[in-house]
Parts: structure tokens; sequence; C-alpha cells
């Protein structure tokens, strides 16, 4: 039976390169892992006001984590840091205290950019706010791309090789951890 892993893409755009990656990393995963990919359009601000009695838009996203076996994250870099809309994510799902929808998920992070550094400053980020609301994250293989840029074409779909490599090399070794945690 494969493993579900809830894939939380970090960006909004309509060309967005995480969203592409997901999509790429759903394309090359084992027969073992089924992703689903999760994007953040229409999930509200939080509001520790509204805990008691969340919106609907955050119980339906609590409850596609929580079905899951696993988490990806999928993150730009913007400004140093991963995007407002993913921190906000990560605040509604790890909400309420002690109630994390990730608690307990094997974890991993996929950080990108078009730029040279390929998005390490997010991966960074999102690996000291983590712990504590998720399960244990994926250490090594570490996967940050760079050069996204021109990694597509019109169609979102792959078309660096060297690219494909790394991201089928990460989501076998991902597949591979996930089975040896949920032994």
């Amino acid at each position: 039976m494969a493993h579900t892993v809830a894939v939380i893409v970090g960006s909004l755009r309509k060309e967005s390169f995480s969203l592409k990656i997901a999509n790429a990393l759903a394309r090359l995963a084992p027969p073992s892992l089924k992703l689903e990919i999760i994007t953040l359009h229409g999930l509200s601000f939080f509001n520790q006001d509204l805990e008691p009695n969340p919106p609907a838009d955050w119980v339906a996203f609590r409850e596609k984590i929580q079905a899951s076996d696993a988490v990806l994250f999928v993150t730009p870099e913007y400004n140093r840091s991963t995007s407002g809309v993913l921190k906000n994510a990560i605040d509604v799902a790890s909400r309420p205290y002690g109630k994390s929808s990730f608690l307990g998920k094997p974890t991993g992070i996929v950080a990108n950019s078009p730029g040279p550094l390929g998005g390490v400053a997010a991966a960074m980020h999102l690996k000291s706010i983590l712990p504590g609301i998720t399960g244990p994250i994926l250490q090594q293989p570490e996967i940050y791309l760079n050069g996204v840029g021109d990694a597509f074409d019109d169609k979102g779909n792959l078309t660096k090789e060297a690219l494909e490599k790394v991201l089928k090399a990460y989501i076998d070794a991902f597949a591979a951890w996930i089975e040896r945690l949920k032994k």
C-alpha cells in the first residue's frame, strides 16, 4: 500500500516553480508513494481568536494533513525566508497548541529559486520552525534547487535532465526513509 504524502506548495503564483517542482516529484515518485499536491489558494489568515470555531478552510486543510502519512514542503525563497503564505499554512495546521496536524509525520523540505543559492535560506528557516510541530525531518539528502527559471517548458514539463535526476534521487530517498520509519 502506498504512503500518502501531503505536498504543500509554498507559492500562489500561476506559473509557480514550486508547483511545477511538486508536479514533477509526483510524476517521479516510486509506487510506494502517492503525492497529494496541496496549494494554498483560499487558505485564510491565521488568527488565534478563531481557534475555538475555526473557519471551514482551516478544518479542510488540517484534515488533508492529518489524512497523510508524511509531509513534503516545496518552498520558494522570498527575502531569505520562506513565503508568507507557507508560514501562514504552517500556523493554521500546527494549531491549536498541542494538536499539530503535522505531529509525528515524516517531513521533507524541497527549496528552490531561479537564483544561484537554490532557496537554501528558506529551507534553513523551515528547519528552524518545524521541530516541535512536525515529525522527524529528513536531513540527508538535502535539496536546494537553483536555476529553476528555465527548467520547465510552457506546459510545465521538466526539461532539465540534471534537475530531473536530482528530484528522482530525492523522492526515492524520501520514500525509502518513510518505509524505514513506518516499519
